[in-house]
């Protein structure tokens, strides 16, 4: 009886990328910038986007040059990362809409759970960063470490709820996400790349996340 009364309350997913959707830049920038390493990241990172790497040595590379930042400096990072555009007018609107609101992203927890905190997002899945005696070691832990990830976690979590892809809104950005889109009705291409908007069915070209507004009910 108690499943049946949480289903029934639950009507709808948006699913949002952090890193240039919701938030603006990278969150990996701006702590390989804290680290002076930000040209090792953008080199490594071109070559995970001419599949040179493979998603998860792309990202342990990137993670092991923030090795020694400290994890005050880190959190203090991701607490002031610079929101897109009516981001948070447009998630509280969402929620009253019925939307519950996933948040995922290839980065870190440290940056996501943010937006948890202030009730903006309901879920976050993000990386976590380790760290001893108060400073990052090379490791990573996953929630999104492989290029399914993002996915098979949406796959589950309709599975789980109980909604289908046609009560299911997905915001993108990069075209290593397209898989995300067979998932879901609205597939929003959000300021993305010309592959993602060849597959999306709703293409926003500037970055104010309210415009997504006008095609969902």
């Amino acid at each position: 009886m108690y499943k049946n009364l949480f289903l029934k309350n639950i009507m709808k997913l948006a699913v949002f990328d952090f890193d240039n959707t919701l938030m603006n830049w990278e969150t990996i920038d701006f702590l390989a910038l804290e680290n002076w390493v930000i040209d090792d990241v953008s080199k490594i990172t071109k070559k995970s986007m001419a599949w040179e790497l493979n998603f998860y040595e792309s990202l342990i590379n990137r993670v092991k040059l923030l090795k020694w930042l400290s994890l005050q400096k880190v959190n203090s990072i991701c607490a002031n990362l610079p929101l897109n555009k009516w981001v948070e007018e447009t998630l509280i609107e969402l929620k009253k809409r019925g939307y519950k609101i996933i948040c995922f992203s290839w980065w870190f927890r440290n940056a996501t759970k943010i937006l948890v905190e202030k009730w903006l997002v309901d879920v976050d899945f993000a990386n976590i960063l380790n760290s001893k005696n108060w400073v990052l070691t090379w490791e990573v832990w996953w929630d999104m470490m492989f290029a399914e990830s993002k996915w098979d976690m949406l796959r589950r979590l309709q599975w789980l709820l109980g909604i289908n892809k046609k009560d299911t809104i997905v915001i993108w950005d990069w075209a290593n996400d397209l898989s995300m889109f067979k998932f879901a009705d609205k597939k929003v291409a959000f300021c993305a790349n010309n592959i993602l908007k060849g597959k999306a069915n709703i293409i926003i070209e500037e970055k104010d996340l309210s415009l997504i507004l006008d095609y969902i009910n």
